[in-house]
């Protein structure tokens, strides 16, 4: 079973807007510092939301978007989908014995995390694809949920979904309270993520937005109608992508986007650049001590045009260091 003690978060973050801005600035997003971030995101809900005010949006318009992996939950030192691919990459390794010599197989199997990294996006999702095949959803949601059961970070030996960010539970709770509709938009499997988004984020499955292989439906041997994964890419969420799936599954422009890296700047250009108030915010890894420090250099998250893109876009760049004063549910300041 899925630990559900990464949802202690949203409970804790739990909070209702009042409706005066003093009593708002006291009690709201207690995970985060007083500074431009915080006030930014208090300023635009209460904006938003106030009736007569010239930047009022109805509820059904107030739809906010989130990229998972290093702005909800931790992403170093590698994606945590990736580690569970890995893991079925040497469960299934003796059924296929070219992929002892064929990439990105070979470097899976043999631990060699550059060259994997080298391989990008595609290289992940061709072992993703490769991996997940022949399963029906159901089999693939109980796999993941046993591995989430058993799996834990190399760092901070902690459940996975012990990792989500407090100061983000707190703000998905507080957009819900005031009337939004919170979504992932994520360039990670959207079957992967749907096993745990609701326990951990409060984020019912059906909002989650995400990259996806080709299924087809089929009878089983006993007549038994189902849906089976292929073993190839339908759709990559990522960078152009994520503006085209909001499109194409949520149908209406975000008012809100909250991203970590290159891969989020269109999907920040794109919720930003409507009409009305919009709100567009970056969160910067930059506390080595609490959780990772990188940017301009990882190649994991990515974050240099968007980075230099901000300023200009009046996107908010948050410092994990500086605007946080807790990391995790669990986490001291």
């Amino acid at each position: 079973m899925i630990s559900r003690r990464g949802s202690l978060g949203v409970a804790a973050g739990a909070l209702v807007l009042p409706a005066g801005r003093a009593a708002a600035q006291a009690s709201a997003l207690p995970s985060w510092r007083e500074g431009p971030p915080r006030r930014a995101i208090l300023d635009f809900v209460q904006a938003t939301t106030t009736e007569g005010s010239g930047d009022f949006v109805p509820p059904a318009e107030r739809v906010a978007v989130f990229d998972n992996d290093g702005t909800l939950w931790v992403e170093q030192p590698i994606y945590s989908q990736f580690l569970f691919v890995l893991g079925r990459v040497r469960e299934l390794a003796p059924q296929h014995p070219d992929w002892t010599s064929r990439e990105p197989f070979r470097s899976a199997l043999a631990g060699d995390m550059a060259t994997l990294a080298a391989s990008g996006t595609r290289g992940f999702l061709e072992l993703v694809t490769a991996t997940h095949a022949g399963m029906t959803p159901e089999a693939f949601h109980r796999t993941v949920a046993d591995w989430l059961a058993t799996a834990r970070h190399p760092r901070f030996s902690r459940p996975f979904t012990e990792l989500a960010y407090q100061p983000m539970l707190e703000l998905l709770s507080l957009l819900r309270a005031a009337g939004f509709k919170t979504w992932i938009v994520s360039g990670g499997g959207a079957e992967f993520i749907r096993v745990w988004s609701e326990p951990v984020y409060g984020i019912p499955r059906e909002q989650v937005v995400g990259s996806t292989g080709k299924t087809e439906f089929r009878l089983g041997g006993d007549g038994t109608p189902m849906l089976l994964r292929l073993p190839e890419v339908d759709f990559i969420d990522d960078g152009p992508g994520k503006p085209v799936s909001i499109g194409k599954f949520i149908g209406r422009r975000p008012i809100a986007a909250f991203g970590n890296s290159d891969g989020d700047l269109q999907m920040l250009q794109y919720a930003t650049a409507g009409l009305g108030r919009r709100l567009g915010m970056i969160i910067r890894h930059d506390d080595a001590e609490r959780e990772y420090a990188y940017d301009r250099a990882s190649r994991i998250g990515t974050l240099d045009k968007a980075l230099d893109e901000a300023p200009r876009r009046g996107w908010s760049v948050v410092s994990m260091r500086a605007e946080w004063a807790r990391i995790f549910p669990w986490s001291g300041g």
